[in-house]
This record gives structure tokens, sequence and C-alpha cells, in this order.
């Protein structure tokens, strides 16, 4: 038997599980709180209520006759459909909620909400508020640091801004019952103040893969699959922008999902907000900001926004084309705890296995920042396992898993 026959793929149903809390507890306050955000029409209201209604006491339903990719989800669902939201695996469910979500709101057309974001006035809200201000002039102490200093601090900061998700934080609480606001992110790291722990961190292997000076020869390109929007996207473009100022890459690809996806995911729009947020930005998040506005000016920063970064399968899986875009890369950077789900496979994998062995379908090297906000985690040491799994106090010596409050920096060449 298999490693992966070992590993059980995580369904919802788990009677105190986290991912029955996701679709318990999670979704139906996001279907409220999307409800609110915006002046539906009494249709979209209607839908709105049918969906909470469907997720929560119903069965998992085809999409509408005349759905643009109501074909591909048949094909995608067809095992799933007529059973319970809780009788199937929760990167499909989590997946297709999302999508039905979209569909209740009038997305995807034709009407006057086509194309309306119904988590932009979250996103909003995160981008203007004064934490963002704080982070964008933490920048500018870092700057008097030494060189090395700063790249270790950009790369904390773009995996602690993971603990910035709107999909983590609105309408939930964290596993240990208290509220979480989100307020903690990438702040600490680029303040000079203690970051959480890490539980694996292969950050010198990372940095061994880019060194500075520039490539000889051949273009040396960065792939950043990006995860969620806001506070998050920020640190991730301070990344690039040092990957590029200081010859580490020649040119960056970044990787946004083709439409709104998990509350925060970045779309392009997102991506174009952010970089528009730091370069109207004083001091030195201004000119990250320019440079990274120039950069994508000159083909230097390319955005590519491929529609299976919305799919509900495993990065195993992959199309060709995709796989392709990721040959050859000089290193692939994966953020975030969905991405995580997907790179490795969304499993209850002993904490223990091989994150190189599940990576090895992955087209050249890949290196995951993630905080720890799911079950799903592979790659750590024995001892390490036991001085978390001590040191919970949950009486299942799981919270670590899921509270959003370790971190890790995984690579595999």
């Amino acid at each position: 038997m298999t490693e992966v026959d070992d590993a059980p793929v995580i369904v919802c149903g788990a009677p105190g599980s986290f991912a029955r809390s996701v679709l318990a507890e999670r979704h139906p306050a996001l279907i409220e709180q999307v409800r609110d955000a915006f002046p539906w029409s009494p249709e979209r209201h209607r839908a709105l209520d049918a969906l909470l209604r469907s997720s929560t006491e119903g069965v998992i339903e085809p999409l509408g006759p005349h759905a643009h990719d109501r074909e591909r989800w048949d094909a995608w669902g067809a095992e799933y459909f007529g059973r319970s939201w809780f009788d199937v695996p929760f990167l499909w469910a989590e997946s297709y909620f999302y999508r039905l979500l979209l569909e209740a709101v009038g997305y995807f057309g034709p009407g006057p909400w086509q194309g309306i974001d119904p988590f932009a006035p979250f996103k909003r809200a995160e981008l203007r508020g004064s934490l963002v201000d704080d982070e964008l002039a933490a920048l500018d102490v870092l700057a008097r640091r030494p060189v090395a200093e700063r790249a270790a601090a950009y790369l904390q900061g773009s995996l602690w801004g993971n603990r910035a998700d709107l999909s983590f934080t609105v309408g939930s609480r964290t596993a240990d019952g208290g509220t979480d606001d989100g307020s903690d992110g990438s702040t600490e790291a680029r303040s000079g103040e203690d970051p959480p722990p890490l539980v694996a961190d292969d950050s010198e292997v990372l940095w061994s893969l880019l060194p500075t000076g520039g490539s000889q020869g051949t273009a040396r390109t960065v792939h950043v699959i990006a995860d969620n929007s806001g506070r998050e996207l920020i640190p991730d473009l301070v990344l690039i922008d040092h990957l590029l100022a200081s010859g580490r890459a020649d040119d960056v690809v970044l990787h946004a999902k083709p439409y709104p996806y998990y509350v925060s995911d970045a779309t392009m729009t997102d991506v174009v907000d952010c970089a528009r947020r730091l370069a109207q930005a004083s001091g030195e998040a201004g000119e990250a900001g320019r440079r990274l506005w120039a950069a994508m000016g000159d083909g230097r920063l390319a955005v590519r926004a491929h529609g299976f970064f919305c799919a509900p399968f495993p990065y195993a899986e992959m199309p060709d084309e995709l796989r392709r875009q990721f040959d050859g890369a000089a290193l692939t950077i994966v953020k975030g705890d969905l991405n995580y789900r997907r790179l490795v496979g969304d499993r209850l994998w002993s904490p223990t296995t091989s994150f190189a062995g599940l990576t090895a379908h992955f087209p050249g090297p890949v290196a995951a920042l993630r905080t720890l906000k799911s079950d799903v985690i592979v790659g750590l040491e024995p001892r390490t396992v036991a001085r978390l799994e001590d040191a919970a106090g949950d009486g299942t010596g799981r919270a670590w898993r899921t509270s959003g409050t370790h971190g890790l920096v995984q690579v595999r060449t």
C-alpha cells in the first residue's frame, strides 16, 4: 500500500473537525456578510438564501442549465451531486461553494451584477486600514538594516502576511475559541519584533537557489503563486521587488486567480490595487511600488491567471500547458494554506511524511510559504511534532495545525 492510500482524503463530516466547522459555521456567516455588503436585488437575495439552505441542510446540486461552465462542473462533480455537503472531500466542497456563491450574486451574468466582486468591500476596507499604513512605514526602518537582514525580513513578511486572510477571519473563530480579527500579520517580521514560531524553516535553501548578482546566460525566472490580496499580497509584492532589485531574479511571474475565490484570494484587480497602494505611499514603500509598476510595464513582472487555480484539484493534476509554465523556473514560491493543500494533497498525512516526496510531481524547485490554518501538514521532524502536540493544550494535540499561530518555509530543490 502506498503513502497516498494510507492517508485518507479530508472530508467535511467528521464531528469536531476543522473541515466541518468551515462548512457549518464559516460559510453560513460568509453568506450573511456578502448579503449585507451590497444592495442586491430580490433575485440575488433569494439565490443567497437558497445557497444557505442547500449548503447547511440540503444536498449538492449541479449548476443551472445556463451556467457557462456547467459541463465542466458536471464532470467534476458527477460522483458528488445528490449527496450531503458533509460527505464529500473538503477541497472539492469549498471550491464548489465559492463557485455557487458567485452564481448566486450573478457574477458571471448576464445582468447588472456581472463582474462585481462580492468580496470587494472586505478587501477595500482592509487595504484602506491603518494597519497597512503601519506596515508600509516599517519598510523605512528596515531600509537601514544590512542587506541580508532585509532579505530575511521580506521573506518573513511574505510568510506571516498569510495570517491576514479574510476567509479565516470573516465571521469565524479561531480553533482555540477566541476571536481572530486578523490584526497580527506581516508587521512583526518587518518591524524587528520576534515573529511567531516556524515549524519548519528552509529559508537558507530558498536563498541558495536565488543568489545575488544576476544570472549567467539564461534569464532567471521566479514564479509566485499568490494567495490572498490586501495585507498578504502587499508583502508578497515587496518580496518580489526585492528579488528583482537585488538581481536574485531577472523576471517574476505572479499567478493570480482569474475570478474572485475564497473571499480574499488575489485577482488581477487586487494586484493592481495593491501595487497602486504601494506606489502612492511615501518613503521606501512608495519607491518599491513605483519600481513594481515599472516592472509590470516593461515585462519583468508578469501577472497570469490560469483557470486551474480555481479548480477543485491538487497541483499534481494541473494541465500540461500550466505545467510547462513552471518548467525551467529557478524557483516557484507557493503562498498560503490553500495552495499548500493543493501542492501536497488535501489528506490527513502523517506530519512526518516527506515534503520532497509529495511535491516530486511539481515541475522544478518549489518553496511553500504558509501560515498553518488547516489540518494538512507534512515534512516535520518527529521531535517537532511531539513538542507541538504536547504544547497544544486542546485535548487533541491538533490546535497548532489550524490556529494560524505557526508557519513554515519548506523547499524542494
